[in-house]
């Protein structure tokens, strides 16, 4: 039992009216109620009256059935069994109790109760499921000795009660569950559109009369599909509950018509014949997100409506137009409570549709109307809907053309955001002559120079003769427990904002690494998908960085002086790079002329990496071997001698193809093994990032000499932190 159920009708259950019609109800997502009064009318109710989260309807079992079967906008079909008071969980017990179970189930059923409870007779919706599932059982224990059992995923009948001021109402779920399944969903994005929501979006956007006036339809930010499959099957035709419930009833009620149903499905399927013989390929979907392409590939597969819809990875900043001179765009865009969606998107967005599709007409559901705003389209309506408990903005337009005014200038900065602006100048004033000096196009421009704004912001400049790009990635840091979650995400939106204006680079080029609250504390949350790697150049060597996908870019800018020295000192040498990650030492030690290098790391993504970055400077052959292994097991195992080996090991891994290692733990072993592989007049730089580290000098005093050159390895560019690493020089 569970109780989710949203009856929320007052008609007294079975009541009868003219012409045999009796009432029932249908639920819907609070914003739904009018369009599904117009739809239930076309589905052959004679009367409906929208109420909070549902529709109260007047019509035969042949009208609920339709509605069951055809209803794009309902979530659930309840037809009413009884009603009495209710005054307390015995009266409740006792009016359930009183009806005849075995008109409506066989004892050999399972069923399922939902509950929704208002008032303070009984306060727990599972308590009230419970009661009725108990007064139901006990009813068939006692006249046959057996008893139905329960099911609350997929029960043969599912019931529905509805108490509230002192009265019952208990009804039968026609449908079995939520209409909104489809049946066709075979895989989801992180935050889903319900497809009775996607169809209410597309009916505000009048997509039925866009189709038939041979327009198209197209979603810039498709996700997983929801909404292109969801008009490519009301555009064929196609019962929204045909492939919900096959060849099953979707209920073993005994009141059921099986009869009127199997016909209600003979005509849906004749229908879906000529409908999907007639569908026009006029579908498009796009999204930055790779993943979600494959996941809206899969689910157009299995709707049948694939050979219609072009999906394409692009990032809604480079829409393309469509074919087609009219049409509707319908998008969900990204809205989260706790991060606060991004207002520069939904600004991305607006410009991009007036650029690719100005005659056309949209329909955009937006976390909020500061967001719906940023889009700067001019709407027809508005519309309050509710994705969930979140409640949203619909804006319907007629066109996304713009109206004709002067272009408003950006908002100004907040007085933080211009603080941040500020030091970002400064630090960029200060790094110049030294970035010039040195050809440095990758480097660290600001580490929580003021603590309030906690964060860490790298630019990075591509490697390209043309116009060559600067992309930022801001890593935020974890903010003190003091300060409240809605200061600490302002505060991260604010330097997000100063960022893009003191570099004058685009919200699409800004890679945000933020941290959300989970299980054991603070942690990053999920990474982009974009598979976008750019080229950049350290020194003469070039190498590849992915800021979006993954928490590091693949370069780790403090590094910088002491892949320099590799560079330098190189030339001729055997060169081993352990904990290789992607390679960026090996590349440098390869353009500094050396003999051969090595490459360990257990990771194969990283090796690859590693392999491409070798590759981009001409560095291929037996010369430059890549190892996949954990290193410290290769490192016992190996007999050849290196001239110059460099070991950056993490702090902490747990990976399960390799025993757990921990720097502090292992570090003397791994040195030993390392220092046993290092020919004479060789040299050895040790490098680790944890803080707490100590290394126990006294425990390879025997077999090294020791000399601390983190100084000397700290950039100009991390002066401010002096501890993101220590480094050694270690020689036999």
């Amino acid at each position: 039992m569970n109780g989710d159920a949203s009856a929320t009708n007052d008609s007294e259950a079975n009541g009868r009216e003219d012409g045999g019609a009796s009432r029932f109800f249908a639920s819907c997502a609070k914003g739904l109620e009018y369009l599904l009064v117009d739809e239930l009318l076309e589905l052959g109710a004679s009367h409906a009256t929208a109420a909070v989260a549902g529709v109260n309807a007047v019509g035969d079992i042949d009208a609920a059935l339709r509605a069951v079967l055809w209803s794009r906008l309902a979530s659930r079909v309840l037809w009413p069994l009884a009603a009495f008071d209710c005054a307390d969980e015995q009266a409740l017990y006792d009016g359930v109790a009183a009806i005849d179970w075995s008109a409506h189930l066989d004892a050999r059923h399972t069923l399922a109760v939902d509950a929704h409870v208002a008032g303070t007779a009984i306060t727990h919706a599972k308590f009230a499921a419970l009661r009725v599932k108990d007064a139901i059982v006990d009813q068939f224990r006692e006249r046959i000795g057996t008893r139905p059992s329960v099911d609350t995923d997929a029960p043969d009948v599912r019931l529905n009660l509805l108490l509230r001021k002192g009265r019952a109402t208990l009804a039968v779920d026609l449908g079995g569950g939520s209409l909104h399944r489809r049946g066709w969903r075979a895989q989801q994005g992180e935050a889903p559109l319900k497809e009775n929501l996607a169809a209410a979006m597309l009916l505000r956007g009048r997509w039925p009369q866009v189709h038939a006036d041979g327009g198209g339809l197209l979603d810039p930010m498709c996700g997983s599909g929801t909404l292109l499959i969801e008009g490519a099957l009301m555009a064929a035709d196609v019962a929204p509950g045909l492939a919900r419930h096959g060849d099953a009833l979707p209920t073993r009620w005994r009141g059921f018509d099986a009869t009127a149903w199997q016909r209600l499905i003979d005509e849906a399927r004749a229908r879906e014949r000529v409908g999907r013989t007639a569908l026009r390929a006029a579908f498009h979907g796009s999204d930055s997100d790779p993943h979600a392409i494959r996941a809206a590939q899969a689910n157009a597969q299995a709707a049948g409506v694939a050979a219609a819809i072009a999906f394409a990875v692009t990032p809604v900043q480079q829409l393309a137009a469509p074919p087609q001179a009219q049409g509707l765009v319908v998008c969900n865009p990204p809205y989260d409570q706790r991060l606060a969606a991004d207002e520069n998107l939904y600004r991305d967005l607006g410009d991009a549709l007036r650029r690719a599709t100005p005659e056309w007409r949209a329909a955009i559901l937006c976390g909020d109307e500061h967001l719906a705003r940023a889009t700067g389209l001019r709407a027809s309506k508005r519309y309050a809907f509710f994705n969930g408990a979140l409640e949203c903005v619909l804006l319907a337009c007629d066109t996304v053309r713009p109206p004709a005014q002067e272009p408003r200038p950006p908002a100004p900065l907040s007085e933080g955001a211009a603080m941040v602006a500020n030091r970002l100048r400064k630090n960029l004033r200060k790094l110049k002559s030294w970035r010039q000096r040195e050809g440095v196009d990758c480097f660290r421009a600001y580490d929580a120079d003021l603590p309030e704004y906690a964060a860490a912001i790298d630019a990075y400049t591509e490697d390209a003769d043309d116009a060559p790009r600067t992309f930022l990635h801001v890593q935020e840091y974890q903010p003190p427990a003091t300060v409240p979650e809605a200061d600490a995400r302002r505060r991260f939106g604010e330097l997000v904002r100063a960022a893009g204006e003191a570099f004058a680079v685009p919200r699409e080029r800004i890679a945000l690494k933020t941290r959300a609250r989970g299980k054991g504390g603070s942690q990053y949350g999920a990474m982009a998908q974009r598979g976008e790697f750019l080229v950049v150049r350290e020194g003469v060597a070039r190498l590849r960085v992915n800021l979006f996908d993954y928490l590091d870019t693949g370069l780790f800018l403090d590094h910088r002086p002491l892949r320099a020295r590799i560079a330098h000192i190189a030339r001729g040498k055997r060169f081993l790079n352990l904990f290789a990650y992607t390679g960026a030492a090996s590349v440098q030690a390869a353009v500094g002329g050396a003999a051969q290098t090595t490459s360990v790391d257990l990771s194969a993504t990283y090796l690859q990496w590693a392999a491409d970055n070798l590759a981009l400077n001409g560095c291929t052959g037996g010369a430059h071997r890549l190892v996949q292994a954990d290193a410290l097991a290769w490192l016992e195992a190996e007999r050849d001698q290196y001239d110059l080996i460099f070991c950056d090991p993490p702090t902490f891994s747990n990976s399960a193809r390799a025993e757990d290692f921990d720097v502090q733990r292992e570090h003397v072993r791994l040195l030993r093994a390392a220092l046993a592989r290092l020919a004479l007049g060789g040299v050895l730089y040790f490098s680790n990032n944890f803080r707490r580290f100590k290394l126990d000098e006294a425990a390879l005093a025997d077999c090294a000499d020791i000399h601390d050159i983190s100084a000397a390895t700290i950039p100009v560019d991390f002066e401010r932190n002096p501890r993101i690493h220590r480094c050694w020089e270690l020689r036999r």
